[in-house]
C-alpha cells in the first residue's frame, strides 16, 4: 500500500533558454531529489508552471519523469481542468501513466458553488482507482471548499483521500478537519511550507514545497517525526528567511530556478510568460538569503561536477 507521507516537492519544469523543455535537467533534478530523501514527488503544480504546459508537454514529462523515479518514492500528478469531462479524461491518463495519486484543484473559471465542487469531484472519483488530493487553494483559485464539503467528500466518494491545505489560516482548518474527518483524510500543508511545524503539530502528515530546498524540509519533517521540535524550529527558522521571499506572487518560482540554476543542476533559469524572471536585484537578494544555508544542492551538484 502506498504511504503518503513527508516531502513531496513539486517538481520545477525545466526550460532552455529559448523556453523548450530541457529534459536533461529534468532528470538531474528528479535524481537529486530523490537524494534529497523525498518521500514523494508532485507534478504540475504552480511551482511546475503546469499551467504554461501543453498537453503533448505533460504527456512527455510525466513519462520522462517516471522513468527517472523508476518507483522510488509514489508521484502525484495534477490534473484539475477548468471543465468536468475534461478533468476526468485528464485524471484517466494520468492514472494510466503510472501516477499513485492526483492532486486536484476545483474548476476556477465558472466558480462552483458547493454542489457543483461536489459533483466536480464526484466524476472523477468513479473514472479513476487511485487516491485524489484535493487542492484546497483559495487564495488562487477563489473557490471556497469548506471543511465540511471536505469530510463529505471523504466520507461518500471513494477516493477522495487526500487534501492539499493552501487556506489560511491552514493550522486551523487542519484542525477542523481532523475533528470532521478523522482518519478519513490525509492532510498534507502547502504555500510553500511556510506554516509547516504548526501543520504538523495540528495533525497534517508533510507538505509539498517546491524543488530547491528539499533537505531543510526532510530535516524538519524528520526532526518533528522523531519529536524533536527543537531542531525542526532550528532548521525550519534557518529556511524562513528564503521560504518567506519565494511567497511573493508571480517570483517564487524563478528564485527556486535561480537557486537550481546556481547550484549547477538546471542549466537554464528559464521561466515561461507569465511567471516573472528575476531582475538583478532579486537574485542578488536571494544570493544573500540563502548565503548561510549550505544547501544540499551545491554540495551534490559540486561532487558530480
Amino acid at each position: 500500500m502506498t504511504t503518503f507521507a513527508g516531502i513531496f516537492p513539486i517538481v520545477n519544469t525545466t526550460f532552455n533558454a529559448d523556453g523548450t523543455l530541457d529534459l536533461e535537467s529534468q532528470r538531474r533534478l528528479v535524481r537529486f531529489l530523490l537524494d534529497a530523501g523525498v518521500h514523494g514527488l508532485g507534478l504540475f503544480g504552480n511551482a511546475s508552471e503546469g499551467y504554461t504546459l501543453s498537453d503533448e508537454e505533460r504527456r512527455l514529462l510525466t513519462r520522462v519523469i517516471l522513468e527517472e523515479v523508476a518507483g522510488a518514492v509514489p508521484v502525484v500528478v495534477s490534473s484539475g481542468a477548468t471543465g468536468t469531462d475534461l478533468a476526468v479524461s485528464l485524471s484517466k491518463e494520468a492514472e494510466a501513466a503510472g501516477a499513485a495519486a492526483l492532486m486536484i484543484l476545483p474548476p476556477h473559471y465558472l466558480k462552483p458553488d458547493a454542489e457543483g465542487v461536489y459533483q466536480y469531484f464526484a466524476a472523477i472519483s468513479r473514472a479513476v482507482r487511485i487516491p485524489i488530493m484535493v487542492q484546497d487553494a483559495p487564495l488562487m483559485t477563489q473557490v471556497p471548499i469548506t471543511p465540511d464539503l471536505l469530510a463529505r467528500m471523504a466520507r461518500e466518494l471513494d477516493h477522495v483521500r487526500l487534501v492539499k491545505v493552501e487556506a489560511p489560516p491552514t493550522a486551523r482548518k487542519i484542525s477542523r478537519l481532523k475533528h470532521l474527518a478523522g482518519d478519513g483524510l490525509t492532510l498534507f500543508g502547502g504555500l510553500n511550507g511556510n506554516f509547516l511545524l504548526e501543520e504538523l503539530a495540528r495533525g497534517s502528515v508533510g507538505t509539498m514545497p517546491g524543488s530547491d530546498m528539499p533537505d531543510l524540509f526532510v530535516q524538519m519533517w524528520e526532526a518533528h517525526t522523531r519529536g524533536d521540535e527543537a531542531a525542526a524550529r532550528e532548521a525550519f527558522g534557518r529556511a524562513l528567511p528564503l521560504i518567506r521571499y519565494e511567497l511573493q506572487p508571480g517570483m517564487g518560482l524563478a528564485v527556486m530556478k535561480q537557486n537550481l540554476l546556481d547550484a549547477g543542476i538546471i542549466a537554464s533559469a528559464r521561466t515561461r510568460h507569465p511567471t516573472r524572471s528575476l531582475e538583478p536585484e532579486d537574485i542578488a537578494e536571494v544570493r544573500a538569503l540563502r548565503a548561510n544555508l549550505e544547501l544540499l544542492a551545491f554540495r551534490w551538484a559540486a561532487a558530480r561536477a
